[in-house]
C-alpha cells in the first residue's frame, strides 16, 4: 500500500506514525543537555568544550542534502525505522564512556543518525498531510518536543535508579520501539517516482533559484536560534550556577520543552489560518521579551511560567518554517529539506560555540543577555523571507 496519492489527500494514522517515530529517536537524542553538569564535573571540561560536544553532535548534518538527493531516488524508509535504535545505543553509553574523546565519538555518530532520521521523515509527512501541510508539521515537530519534555525526566530519572554508568540499561527500549516502527512504517513511501528523469534534471539546475529564499531562512534561524539553543543545552548548567539541583534543571527543561510541544502542535494550524509571516512575527518579537525577563529575576515559579512562554514561541517557528519549506513547489522536495535541515542544525550548533566562548569569557549569566538582544535581529529576517518566497510560488 503506498502512498501515491491525490493532491488533498490526508492520512492520519499515517501522520501518527511518523510523528511517534519522531518522539521516540529524539527522546534519546534530548539525554545531552541534562547530563552536561555531570560530563562537565566528570572530564573537568570548559564551557567551550561543552559546546564544541553539541557542534560534533550536529555536525554530521552537512551530509542532509546528500541524504536527500538519496531520498528523492530510493526509499529511505528502513533508515527512518533504525536510526532511533543507533540514537537510543549511542546516547544511552554516555554513562561509561571512559573519556572525552569517547563521547566525541558517540555524539558524532548520533549525528549521522539523527540527519538520516531528519531529511526524509519530513517528506514522509508532507506526502501524508495532503493540503494540511502546517497541521501535518505541527503534528511531526509535536512529536519532536514531546520526546524533548519526557527526554530528560527519562535520564535524569534512570541516573537516579541505575546512577550515571547504568544507563545503559535505556538501550532495549529503542530496539523494541524500532521493531513497532518496522511493523508499521514499512509500507509507506519516502519518495514519489517521476515520470520525466530529465524534467528532474532541468529543475534541479534552476535550484540557485531558490537560494534568495534560503538566506532570510538562514539569517532568521541564526538570530532566532540563540535563545532556543541556549536554553535547550545550557538551562540546567544555568539553574545550577543558580544554586538549583539537577531535578530542578530536568524539571525546567521538561517544562520548556512540553509548552514548545504546545506551541508546535498550535503553530503550524494557526500559520494556516492567519499566515506564515504574521506567526514567525509574533514569535520573533516575543522571544526577546521573555527572555529578557527570564534572565532578570530571582529563580522562582515566575520563571517557570516564563520558560511556558519562551518554549512556546521559540520552539513553535519549527513547523512554520517546514511549512514554508514544503510549500515551495520543486521535485526535489527531499533535497531541499536536506538543506534546511543542514542550515538548522548548523546555525543551530554556530550559536551554540558562540554561547559556550562567550560564557568562558564573561560568565554563562551574562551570555544569556547577550543571546536576548540578538535574538532581536531575527524579526526583519522574517519579513524577507515571506517577500522572496512569494517570487518562487
Amino acid at each position: 500500500m503506498g502512498l501515491k496519492s491525490k493532491k488533498n489527500s490526508y492520512k492520519f494514522s499515517h501522520l501518527i506514525t511518523v510523528s511517534l517515530a519522531h518522539m521516540l529517536h529524539d527522546i534519546y537524542s534530548s539525554f545531552l543537555s541534562p547530563v552536561l553538569p555531570l560530563l562537565i564535573g566528570k572530564f573537568n571540561i570548559s564551557y567551550s568544550f561543552a559546546s564544541l560536544l553539541n557542534v560534533l553532535q550536529r555536525l554530521p548534518s552537512v551530509i542532509s542534502p546528500f541524504v536527500g538527493l538519496m531520498a528523492d531516488r530510493v526509499s529511505l524508509r528502513y533508515i527512518v525505522i533504525i536510526s532511533p535504535s543507533i540514537t537510543g545505543i549511542v546516547m544511552s553509553l554516555l554513562g561509561v564512556a571512559p573519556n572525552y574523546i569517547v563521547i566525541v565519538i558517540l555524539l558524532f555518530v548520533m549525528g549521522i543518525s539523527s540527519s538520516l532520521f531528519h531529511v526524509p521523515a519530513p517528506v514522509m509527512i508532507s506526502n501524508v498531510a495532503g493540503d494540511r501541510k502546517g497541521m501535518g508539521m505541527s503534528f511531526y515537530m509535536l512529536g519532536g518536543e514531546i520526546a524533548r519534555t519526557i527526554g530528560p525526566l527519562i535520564i535524569v530519572g534512570a541516573i537516579s535508579l541505575w546512577t550515571f554508568e547504568g544507563t545503559w540499561r535505556l538501550i532495549p527500549f529503542s530496539l523494541a520501539g524500532s521493531f513497532i516502527l518496522f511493523l508499521k512504517l514499512r509500507k509507506i513511501k519516502v519518495y514519489s517516482k517521476f515520470e520525466n528523469r530529465k524534467k528532474v534534471q532541468r529543475k534541479w539546475k534552476s535550484f540557485k533559484s531558490f537560494l534568495p529564499f534560503l538566506i532570510p531562512i538562514t539569517i532568521f534561524l541564526f538570530f532566532n536560534t540563540f535563545i532556543r539553543q541556549t536554553l535547550r543545552f545550557y538551562l540546567p548548567t544555568y539553574l545550577n550556577i543558580q544554586g538549583e539541583n539537577l531535578w530542578t534543571g530536568g524539571v525546567a527543561l521538561s517544562v520548556f520543552q512540553i509548552a514548545g510541544a504546545g506551541g508546535s502542535l498550535i503553530s503550524g494550524t494557526f500559520s494556516d489560518k492567519i499566515g506564515r509571516m504574521r506567526t514567525l512575527l509574533i514569535m520573533a518579537v516575543l522571544s526577546p521579551v521573555l527572555m529578557l525577563l527570564f534572565v532578570h529575576i530571582p529563580v522562582s515559579p515566575l520563571s517557570f511560567i516564563l520558560l511556558v512562554g519562551l518554549g512556546i514561541v521559540t520552539i513553535g517557528s519549527g513547523p512554520v518554517l517546514l511549512a514554508f519549506i514544503n510549500e515551495i513547489p520543486t521535485d526535489r522536495m527531499a533535497f531541499l529539506n536536506g538543506i534546511y535541515i543542514s542550515i538548522s542544525f548548523l546555525t543551530g550548533s554556530g550559536d551554540i560555540m558562540i554561547v559556550g566562548v562567550l560564557s568562558d569569557w564573561i560568565g554563562l549569566e551574562a551570555t544569556f543577555d547577550i543571546c536576548t538582544l540578538l535574538a532581536i535581529f531575527a524579526i526583519p529576517a522574517v519579513f524577507y523571507i515571506s517577500r522572496k518566497k512569494e517570487r518562487i510560488s
